[in-house]
């Protein structure tokens, strides 16, 4: 298994240490490494691609963002079998405080969201032909990272009053050592919400229509798209998706031909470059990267998620989707993250056609194009079907989401904000939620923990 070693920022009171037996053991440190500054608009570069390194680490962007909170919000379609003792107590919904994957997810999180912080602060040096698309890949990064943050670690959105509910402390400067002034409080949900969609309405507007495999219009658009759905705001989540179809197909973005071919997985394993349909992902090579996905799906990795047979029940006969499962030593396992070199799909161009025909749907509305067309989309690839406006339901919608979807870090946050359950737990229940760091509450007293731990 490939691991990484890096250096954590004493963020917020707090630094790396030991993990778990998962982990590396990294050596503490006090303060940024100041002993290159960024003088020149070359040293930003290298540090916004030091940003997009850090954000796509094995704890973050690189997997557990998305598969932590999958078997977290899992009842009977998932089997968890690995040995890992955090992740155990995550699929299990009982998470203690110093559990070590939550934690490290926080801090690794935090790590990235420095990095940005201190790109942002140095603009200044950027040269203008380069500056906008600094500033908006920087505030892609952070805005997506603080959504994901306070998805994880605070109260849904609709679960209570986000104006009183507490999230995550926003940290929107550098930080450069321990001082009384880092250890800050936790902001509230609402006013972390809004600090996301301020950062990625900036990165829409600054970002180009295409940017390599770095964030692009159509990433920020999606990203908004999907905040403003996990808000229940379907007339701003409607208007993002739409952006971002139209940015992406006027710029050779397009489903591919079929669902297999979304997630690429030749043999012997190779890296493999950004499929048509995704908006952003996060790049892995033979020598760079990490894909978490691979190493828990897959069984020519560790292999230590099964699925059961309560979710391919939900399949209709003849979807094409079936055809990513299989059977492997008794298990049933899927192949949509074989390839160990494979990109971290984090947005792909099916969700914005699911969000837009979800939103539009709610709304009685075809902003962009009729719900029963986009959701058809997808199912055409498929090889089912098509709905027709009058039988097409809510119901029908959030079923596709759910399958077209499936293990890419969707699960627990559809539940949450469509209100549903998780077993005999409810939507809102404190099990739900990540617990902030034992060691962040132990070194900055001014954090709260959340209810239940």
């Amino acid at each position: 298994m490939k691991q990484f070693l890096y250096k954590s920022l004493l963020l917020l009171g707090v630094v790396y240490g030991t993990a778990c037996n998962k982990m590396l053991n990294t050596q503490p440190t006090q303060s940024i490494d100041q002993t290159v500054a960024l003088n020149t608009s070359s040293d930003v570069l290298v540090a916004l691609t030091g940003a997009y390194a850090d954000m796509g680490v094995e704890n973050a962007y690189g997997g557990l963002t998305f598969v932590a909170p999958d078997l977290l919000g899992n009842f009977a379609e998932l089997n968890w079998s690995g040995t890992y003792q955090g992740m155990t107590q995550i699929y299990n919904k009982s998470i203690p405080i110093d559990n070590n994957f939550t934690t490290q997810n926080w801090l690794t999180s935090y790590k990235a969201i420095n990095d940005v912080n201190n790109v942002l602060n140095a603009l200044n040096v950027v040269t203008a032909d380069k500056k906008a698309s600094v500033e908006g890949q920087a505030k892609f990064i952070r805005g997506a990272l603080y959504f994901d943050l306070v998805r994880l670690f605070a109260r849904a959105w609709n679960d209570g009053d986000p104006t009183a509910n507490d999230g995550v402390p926003l940290v929107l400067t550098p930080t450069t050592g321990i001082t009384d002034a880092n250890k800050v409080s936790r902001n509230k949900v609402s006013e972390v919400y809004a600090q996301v969609i301020s950062d990625l309405t900036d990165a829409e507007s600054l970002l180009p229509a295409t940017n390599g495999f770095y964030a692009n219009k159509a990433a920020a658009s999606a990203m908004l798209a999907r905040v403003y759905l996990q808000k229940g705001d379907y007339p701003n989540a409607a208007a993002a998706a739409n952006r971002a179809i139209t940015t992406a197909t006027a710029n050779g973005f397009a489903l591919t031909s079929t669902y297999a071919a979304a997630f690429p997985a030749p043999y012997p394993p190779a890296a493999v470059p950004n499929t048509s349909e995704d908006l952003f992902a996060m790049q892995v090579t033979p020598t760079s990267g990490y894909n978490t996905f691979n190493e828990y799906y897959s069984p020519y990795s560790r292999g230590d998620i099964q699925i059961n047979q309560a979710h391919l029940n939900l399949y209709e006969p003849g979807d094409a989707r079936l055809g990513l499962f299989y059977n492997s030593g008794g298990s049933i396992y899927t192949a949509k993250f074989d390839n160990v070199y494979g990109n971290v799909h984090i947005i792909r161009l099916a969700e914005m056609y699911l969000t837009r025909a979800e939103a539009n749907f709610r709304m009685g509305t075809q902003v962009g194009d009729a719900p029963v067309n986009d959701i058809n989309k997808i199912r055409q690839r498929v090889n089912l079907p098509p709905y027709t406006a009058s039988n097409l339901t809510l119901a029908a919608i959030l079923k596709e989401r759910k399958l077209e979807l499936a293990f890419e870090g969707f699960t627990l946050h559809d539940v949450k904000r469509t209100q549903g359950t998780v077993g005999n737990l409810n939507y809102n229940s404190p099990k739900l939620v990540f617990p902030i760091p034992k060691r962040e509450i132990i070194v900055n007293p001014n954090l709260t923990q959340n209810a239940g731990y």
